[in-house]
């Protein structure tokens, strides 16, 4: 059966125009007034027509402190597709030495047959010996391009330079790229000390010990060793100005990098981890958030595009699990549940405001996360790409709260606030997966989506 959205404002990365969209199984046929077409015809009127958004960084049910991020890929692609989300790209965390097979195995079997919206990988690498390095050109592949690093948790995930910049090499020849957790983990973990062993626990002394310096740092680094190897190099969830002028500094010598940032240090600031009754736990993220005046130092980091799109990190866990650091902040799970949220706090917080068009916001949420992550048939409304479509209407407000809410968490973030509009209904290769504050699909309707950024070759030795 055919589908017609018809008489929305259709936005793309670069117009805005009100237009008819066909869809014909899983693809986008057809653009513009089409008139009478043999098809189930969807009002969009009044409303705006985008392409699904794509996160380009979530962490659906993954190992942490003991525990596990509490959205797995139903609730969470539940909550993506309430957000107008239509594909997640994942992290695999290596868990293993001696390669990255039976990770990728463990999430593709925990996202088989579960998901509502489409999903990629990158992978985490943590262990990096020469199985993981043999294993890399394989993975590239099987359509997964892009490998992370963490710079920070020492002994748990981070990876020493001479490995990184081994993977930045390898990243190179196999025509991938290279993600990076920006962090100093050396000095995070003295600070940490020194904040413990002064009685120093509550949850704001998570952000105290992770300074912006220590961000900066580890940003400067990744962008002279991508120098260094001639290698691209993306450095996600940025969170403040410091950090964004080392991309800049990068850019303006010709090192390919580029970088993100989220939600969360859009929305929220630092002051939220001293919240009373360990309410301040929920707002634990690494990078933790910021003083608010990154705000408007990230707002003219992305004008400039010196960072090119807006993620969540979502990573969420719920009250119980929070409270594994009530009496030492180190142990307070990092994460926050942000997956749902991003397209209409970003429509209030960029668009009303005008910080930003329409267009801004498909091109920061979609179109330039398509093209960055090899998601060819993804991030824009045109014929032959897959027909992954959110109706969002400005004018009927969205409440936020747990009522509301298709995350697993038993709090909502900004639970009491309204927005302005709010997600009607979101199509994913044209299935209709939310309609009005109901998932109207099966899990499995969401599938693996192989990505390319280039032809590999050899790796280097």
């Amino acid at each position: 059966m055919r589908k017609l959205v018809r008489g929305g404002t259709v936005v793309t990365a670069t117009h805005s125009s009100v237009a008819d969209v066909l869809i014909d199984g899983e693809e986008i046929t057809a653009l513009g007034a089409l008139g009478d077409v043999d098809a189930e015809v969807i009002d969009a009127g009044g409303c705006y027509v985008l392409p699904g958004l794509i996160d380009n960084h979530t962490h659906m049910a993954m190992p942490f402190g003991g525990t596990n991020s509490i959205d797995d890929y139903d609730t969470g692609t539940r909550a993506a597709a309430a957000g107008g989300t239509t594909c997640i790209v994942d992290f695999v965390i290596q868990q293993h030495p001696g390669g990255l097979r039976s990770s990728l195995e463990e999430w593709s079997d925990r996202a088989a047959g579960a998901a509502h919206v489409d999903y990629g990988f990158h992978i985490a690498i943590t262990q990096a010996d020469e199985g993981t390095f043999a294993d890399m050109k394989p993975m590239v592949e099987a359509g997964i391009c892009t490998f992370k690093v963490f710079l920070a948790y020492k002994d748990v995930l981070m990876v020493p330079d001479d490995l990184f910049l081994r993977v930045l090499e390898s990243t190179r020849d196999l025509g991938a790229l290279t993600m990076v957790h920006a962090e100093n983990g050396w000095a995070i973990d003295v600070l940490v000390e020194r904040a413990l062993a002064a009685g120093q626990t509550d949850p704001i002394h998570h952000a105290r010990t992770r300074p912006e310096v220590l961000e900066a740092e580890a940003t400067h680094r990744s962008v002279r060793l991508a120098e260094l190897a001639g290698a691209g190099v993306y450095i996600v969830h940025v969170t403040c100005g410091l950090a964004a002028d080392e991309i800049a500094a990068g850019q303006s010598r010709g090192v390919d990098v580029s970088g993100e940032t989220c939600l969360q240090y859009l929305t929220n600031t630092v002051d939220d981890l001293e919240r009373p009754d360990f309410e301040g736990a929920r707002y634990v993220c690494s990078p933790p958030l910021r003083e608010a005046r990154n705000q408007e130092l990230l707002w003219a980091a992305l004008d400039r595009g010196v960072l090119e799109s807006v993620s969540t990190d979502h990573c969420p866990f719920n009250s119980d699990q929070k409270a594994l650091g009530r009496d030492d902040f180190s142990k307070i799970p990092n994460g926050l549940a942000m997956i749902q949220h991003r397209l209409v706090k970003l429509w209030d917080l960029g668009v009303e405001t005008g910080r930003i068009t329409p267009e801004e916001l498909v091109n920061m949420t979609s179109t330039a996360i398509a093209k960055r992550f090899g998601l060819a048939r993804k991030g824009a409304i045109a014929p032959g790409k897959d027909a992954d479509l959110v109706v969002f209407d400005p004018a009927t407000p969205f409440e936020f709260s747990t009522r509301t809410s298709h995350m697993n968490v038993d709090y909502d973030l900004f639970e009491g606030q309204t927005s302005t509009g709010s997600v009607r209904q979101t199509f994913c290769r044209g299935e209709l997966v939310y309609d009005r504050g109901e998932i109207r699909t099966q899990p499995g309707h969401g599938r693996f989506v192989p990505r390319s950024l280039g032809a590999p070759a050899p790796v280097a030795s």
